[in-house]
This record gives C-alpha cells, sequence and structure tokens, in this order.
C-alpha cells in the first residue's frame, strides 16, 4: 500500500474558493492522505464548510485557532502537526490536477529529494488562464535551472512557490521556528532556502495546479514596482526587500554555515549603506557582486546601476517607464 501523505491546508475567510480546492486535493488519483487544515478565526462561512468535510471524511482533520495568529505562524503550526513522513502544502483557493500528489510523489522518490517543488498555471477567479507559465512569467524558470541544487536558489530571491512543495518530515526541526520579522521572507522562501543548504531540492516543470488570481490573494502576480514612476520608488522598494531579508537571515545566523554568516552581515551592511545614498556609491561592489553574479548580463547591470548609480538612469528609467505606458505594459 502506497504511504500516507499529509496535505497542510491554511484556511482564512476562505468561503469563495474553499470547497473547489477541497474536492480537488480529496480527489485525487493517490488517495492515501491526511488532510491537515488550521484555521485562523474565519469569520465568514469558512468553519462551517470544514465542518461538513470533516464530518463526511474521515482523512480531514480540522484544528481551530482561538485568536488569529497570522498565515506564517498557521503554517508553522501546521508544519508541527506533520506524522507521516512525506507533507505537501496548500493554499486555499487554487485547484489542483487529479494527479498532481502521484506525479510529484513519483519525482520526489525518483531523484531522492528532500523537497521538490514546480510550476503553475495562473488562472482567474473563473480558472481561465492568464499565464501558462507562472515561473516563466515571473522570470524565474532560468534561475531555477541554473541554481536547482545550491542554496543561492532560494538565497537572494525565492524561487520556490509554497502551494507546489512536496517534503520530507525529517527537515521540520532545521526550518522551525519560522521567521516572522519581514514580509519579505514568507514560509514558502524560509523552507526552500533552509533545505537547500543541506539537502537535496528538485524541480517539475510540469504544472499541476490552476494557482488563482483575485482580488484577495495573499500573495500573487503583481509586480508591485511596475507601478512606480520614479526610479527613487523602485530602488527603496528593492533596497527594502534586501534588508527584509538579509535582516532575517542575521538575526537567524545559527542556521547558516559560517561562510554565509559573513555575507548575511555584509550584505545587510551594504544595503543599508544604499539607504544613505540618494546620487551614487562607490563603496561594498564586491559585495553586489557576489551576490548578483549568478544573474543575466542585462539584470546584474540593471540592479548595479539602480543601487549604485542612480544619478546616471533616472532620466532614462522616466523614458523607458512611458514608453511601456503607451505600449500598454505598465
Amino acid at each position: 500500500m502506497k504511504e500516507q501523505i499529509d496535505v497542510l491546508l491554511a484556511t482564512y475567510n476562505g468561503e469563495k474558493y474553499l470547497k473547489e480546492q477541497l474536492d480537488s486535493i480529496l480527489n485525487q488519483t493517490y488517495q492515501n492522505i491526511q488532510l491537515i487544515i488550521s484555521d485562523d478565526c474565519s469569520k465568514d462561512d469558512t468553519r462551517n464548510i470544514l465542518k461538513e468535510y470533516e464530518e463526511k471524511d474521515s482523512r480531514v482533520k480540522v484544528y481551530y485557532q482561538n485568536e488569529n495568529i497570522g498565515c506564517i505562524k498557521n503554517f508553522e503550526f501546521l508544519l508541527k502537526q506533520v506524522k507521516n513522513k512525506i507533507y505537501m502544502l496548500s493554499d486555499q483557493d487554487d485547484v489542483w490536477m487529479p494527479e498532481k500528489i502521484e506525479k510529484i510523489y513519483e519525482q520526489l522518490e525518483n531523484e531522492k529529494a528532500d523537497l521538490i517543488f514546480g510550476d503553475l498555471e495562473v488562472v482567474d477567479s473563473n480558472l481561465e488562464t492568464i499565464y501558462p507559465s507562472f515561473n516563466d512569467f515571473m522570470k524565474l524558470s532560468r534561475k531555477i535551472k541554473r541554481h536547482i541544487n545550491t542554496y543561492e536558489l532560494n538565497y537572494l530571491y525565492n524561487c520556490v512557490t509554497g502551494c507546489t512543495i512536496m517534503s520530507r518530515k525529517k527537515w521540520i526541526d532545521k526550518i522551525l521556528p519560522l521567521p516572522v520579522n519581514s514580509k519579505y521572507v514568507l514560509h514558502d522562501h524560509w523552507i526552500g532556502l533552509m533545505i537547500s543548504l543541506k539537502g537535496r531540492l528538485a524541480y517539475l516543470p510540469e504544472k499541476h495546479i490552476k494557482y488563482r488570481q483575485h482580488e484577495d490573494n495573499e500573495v500573487g502576480t503583481d509586480k508591485i514596482s511596475h507601478q512606480f514612476q520614479q526610479l527613487e520608488q523602485v530602488r527603496e522598494l528593492f533596497i527594502q526587500v534586501k534588508l527584509g531579508v538579509f535582516g532575517t537571515y542575521v538575526e537567524q545566523q545559527e542556521k547558516f554555515p559560517e561562510e554565509l554568516q559573513q555575507l548575511n552581515q555584509k550584505a545587510y551592511d551594504y544595503f543599508t549603506m544604499l539607504e544613505k545614498k540618494k546620487n551614487f556609491n562607490f563603496k561594498g561592489w564586491y559585495i553586489f557582486h557576489r551576490l548578483y553574479k549568478g544573474e543575466t548580463f542585462t539584470y546584474y547591470i540593471e540592479n548595479f546601476l539602480i543601487m549604485n548609480l542612480p544619478c546616471l538612469v533616472r532620466g532614462l528609467f522616466q523614458v523607458r517607464y512611458y514608453i511601456l505606458k503607451l505600449m500598454k505594459k505598465r
């Protein structure tokens, strides 16, 4: 008999799409699952829906939080409930393709991986395709291919989408506690990074999820920087993201090998310095190169100029923004 797999689902005010997602999980071709759900004090009909499914399917186990703990702590709670050797993460508003668990489990075992993640089909609220590939749209596919077996996969940016994850319980102690001090380091970012430091990650490019985008998404495909008309706004966002990321790493230094502990601190100091440099910076360029050397030449140069020599590209940024707006790409 196939081993049982735990599927972890965090819910909060998800009544609109929840039944469709629950049905897609419970009707998988791989049936030996335990669906573990934690509801974070929903105020809509979510809890009634969960009680209905718990009563009619013995594979469903629901926990009801007494106070709102937030998305990350809700997933941390779920990770602590894992009993089986293998677990998966799930969002409350997507739809899983019928063979998702079967295909991903097969790949996890074939590659002897500690964590496997995949791509998604991005759809609207009616499940109509918006983007055939989430990772292509977010320009992650090249990065995944280049860094799949190194910590760099999830070090500078997050390439692991949580709802595609299947992993092994033995790594949970190394993952927890999940950091909560920065909105730029979410649970999937941290899980992927922690396992990549000593474990093996694998990637399945096939899309086994319809990743629904709607007005209430916690995380989605919006590129915030595309809304900005001024270079200073983009630069400030980039710096704040990196301060959030490397600030979290510094706070969790004991989780990292010594070499990365030093890089974490240097990177945090570098981006702290950039906050005060409004026109140009000539210090710490070696840190920038250390972090961005694996990027494409265009991405490297664009980010280098924005970070270190914004005075040279303000005018070009303004022209580029209006051209893209005329082309309806902004």
